[in-house]
């Protein structure tokens, strides 16, 4: 008799154990989109691991990155969702093939972070964190503008590359600076001279249309480049075809290059998005919506953006302009980059000439 009902008390804690449901691992996946663009990998990634690990010691980043590769995001996204990821916080390498991603989650309850660049056209979009994107384009091509008006130009010649098609912020960009630059062209007091998309923003795209530019003979006095990266690849064709002076340069995200070449002088600008604040914030929104939260209200600011079929709820963040005037007081006064990682043996002459100690 003691047998038995030892079996039977065995019997319904078994039972008992398998009727209750097991909590859910605390898995939030980061979706990135590509390499090419450093800031990825060196300030996105890090930053929103190390503030999710503040938030939740037991929670699991999954991370992923696209290589640029629309078809390989989904299939990680495919990869998360099934390792049982409760979050998604998707940065995407084609902002109308996410939607693919964004809708696949919604069906199964899963929220969607947009992280950097807005997925359109999807209802399954949570939250959209990123910055003013057309403000960028505006103050990227006012910056430009001024610099050639301080060299005397009164109808400059110049450049335009924009970023790849497939981004959204990029025709955000496109729109920014062609809303300064179309009035000038109309009153005769700008040219541009020609256009470029820039495939995948890879900077050797950027470098060979530039070249064939050059090749054409055209007078170049200025080229809006979108991105660091973009600048970069203009600056090396420019430089190889030993323009005097240097056309003035923009560009986009303060890697640690793009400032070098600042203090340098040879570009003339960039715009600092300071990312550390997007990803801490990406990662309070992730972490809040997996435990059944809203987002945070300090966060929200009470913006929207237009995904194309719905109003996002968006944190919009406010880009800043670097020249070698302000680089001191905006990328080393936030200790983005520190006077050490900026200025190597050889460049301590040009950063003691902008006020920058290492």
């Amino acid at each position: 008799m003691q047998r038995r009902f030892v079996l039977l008390v065995l019997l319904l804690v078994l039972v008992g154990c398998g009727g209750a449901e097991a909590p859910k691992a605390k898995i939030i996946a980061l979706l990135l989109p590509e390499q090419t663009t450093k800031r990825y990998e060196t300030v996105d990634r890090p930053w929103f691991e190390r503030e999710m690990n503040l938030l939740c010691n037991d929670c699991q980043v999954l991370y992923y990155n696209a290589q640029n590769n629309p078809t390989l995001q989904q299939q990680q996204a495919e990869e998360a969702i099934k390792a049982g990821a409760r979050v998604l916080v998707l940065d995407p390498v084609d902002s109308v093939d996410a939607r693919t991603i964004a809708d696949h989650a919604a069906e199964q309850s899963i929220p969607v972070v947009a992280y950097d660049r807005l997925i359109l056209n999807s209802p399954g979009v949570t939250a959209y964190i990123s910055f003013d994107n057309q403000k960028i384009g505006e103050l990227q091509a006012e910056s430009l503008i001024a610099g050639l008006a301080a060299r005397g130009l009164s109808n400059p010649k110049i450049l335009l590359l924009h970023g790849s098609l497939s981004d959204n912020n990029a025709s955000e960009y496109k729109r920014g600076a062609k809303k300064v630059f179309d009035p000038l062209v109309t009153a005769g007091k700008l040219t541009i001279i020609g256009e470029f998309d820039t495939p995948d923003w890879k900077p050797a795209e950027a470098q060979q249309y530039v070249e064939r530019m050059l090749a054409s003979g055209d007078q170049i006095d200025g080229i809006y480049a979108a991105n660091d990266g973009t600048a970069g690849g203009a600056l090396a064709a420019v430089q190889a075809a030993k323009l005097e002076p240097l056309p003035l340069i923009t560009g986009q995200d303060a890697e640690l290059t793009a400032v070098q070449r600042i203090i340098t002088g040879e570009q003339h600008m960039t715009v600092y998005k300071a990312i550390r604040p997007q990803a801490e914030a990406a990662a309070k929104i992730a972490h809040a919506l997996m435990v059944g939260q809203p987002i945070p209200t300090n966060l929200v600011n009470n913006r929207t953006v237009a995904n194309g079929i719905m109003d996002v709820p968006a944190i919009l963040l406010n880009p800043v302009v670097v020249t070698k005037a302000t680089v001191k007081d905006t990328i080393v006064s936030d200790n983005f980059w520190s006077p050490q990682q900026l200025c190597p043996v050889k460049l301590v002459p040009a950063c003691e000439a902008v006020g920058i100690k290492p």
